[in-house]
């Protein structure tokens, strides 16, 4: 696949495809008018948004969404603030009910410090939602095991967190990370934590197909170049993981042969690498040697008479 190709290589999740891998989060921001640049510099389809901090009542008028229902954007409403599966499904009813689709991000955390996603009660909203008939990506915690049973149960995508949300530490365990990629049969999406573009070109580079993020663009000095910074980290890890990285050694090689070097004779090293070997050693010095003697005229031999 060319580079071009690449880029152009959408993310379909429960049948619905998207240009953009870069999943944006609404809140946070200094104003709208900033979150709107951001978005254009990212070129984000799907936004998300906590139903609870909509007006379900008028949605039309909502000081977000008033300025982008024109953009064809795919709404990802999530359940932030639910404590259970019960009142996580009931804030994904009320987000369909308004007219915000079915495609549902579970979030649950019963520990406001850590806002760490609950496990069982994630599980429990992700089937019962899926029943339901919503696409439900759940935010999870990085537990292969866990994102493999969410899998099961129907989630069109799994959702790891790479550290807690909003404290920008990256993804704390890469070795988890790979494996997720490694067993999902659905889109692997890294959700929080990630601090700035050299976490999203590691996320890609792992092998996720995408990453949401919203804290390191909007909390940013500059929100719009971390938008654009985000999404162009994210190809290039893309491009980097397809284009195949080199293994990892512990000893040094030269990216250049000894060829060509004047006087130089090489012997492959016990290192890998290459070195000087001592009869060469030897052998250049004597050589060095008779040369110099040759063009200087003081160094001739000396005959010792008897007294």
């Amino acid at each position: 696949m060319s580079s071009e190709q690449h880029q152009k290589d959408g993310l379909t999740i429960g049948g619905r495809t998207v240009n953009s891998r870069l999943f944006l989060g609404t809140g946070r921001f200094p104003s709208p008018a900033v979150m709107q640049q951001a978005l254009e510099q990212c070129g984000a389809d799907v936004i998300t948004f906590a139903v609870r901090r909509v007006n379900l009542d008028w949605v039309q008028d909502d000081a977000i969404l008033q300025h982008l229902e024109d953009r064809g954007l795919t709404y990802l409403p999530n359940t932030s603030g639910a404590t259970n599966a019960a009142e996580a499904v009931r804030i994904a009813n009320l987000a369909r009910a308004a007219g915000l689709g079915s495609w549902i991000k579970v979030e649950i955390s019963a520990n406001p410090r850590t806002l760490l996603p609950d496990p069982i009660e994630t599980l429990k909203a992700t089937e019962l939602l899926t029943l339901a008939g919503f696409t439900v990506l759940p935010y999870t915690s990085d537990d292969p095991v866990l994102c493999k049973r969410l899998e099961e149960v129907g989630a069109a995508a799994v959702m790891p967190g790479g550290s807690p949300i909003g404290t920008g530490l990256g993804i704390l365990n890469p070795y988890n990370l790979g494996l997720i990629v490694e067993e999902a049969n659905v889109p692997v999406i890294v959700d929080a934590g990630l601090g700035s573009a050299v976490d999203a070109a590691q996320a890609a580079e792992l092998g996720a197909d995408g990453i949401l993020v919203n804290t390191p663009i909007a909390k940013a000095k500059d929100p719009v170049a971390m938008a654009k910074a985000m999404a162009m980290a994210f190809e290039a890890g893309r491009l980097s993981r397809a284009a195949g990285r080199i293994p990892k050694k512990r000893y040094a090689s030269a990216s250049s042969t000894p060829e060509g070097v004047p006087e130089a004779y090489w012997a492959e090293g016990d290192l890998g690498g290459r070195s000087i070997s001592p009869e060469r050693t030897a052998e250049q010095s004597a050589h060095t040697g008779l040369q110099a003697g040759s063009d200087a005229g003081a160094e001739r031999p000396v005959t010792v008479k008897g007294g």
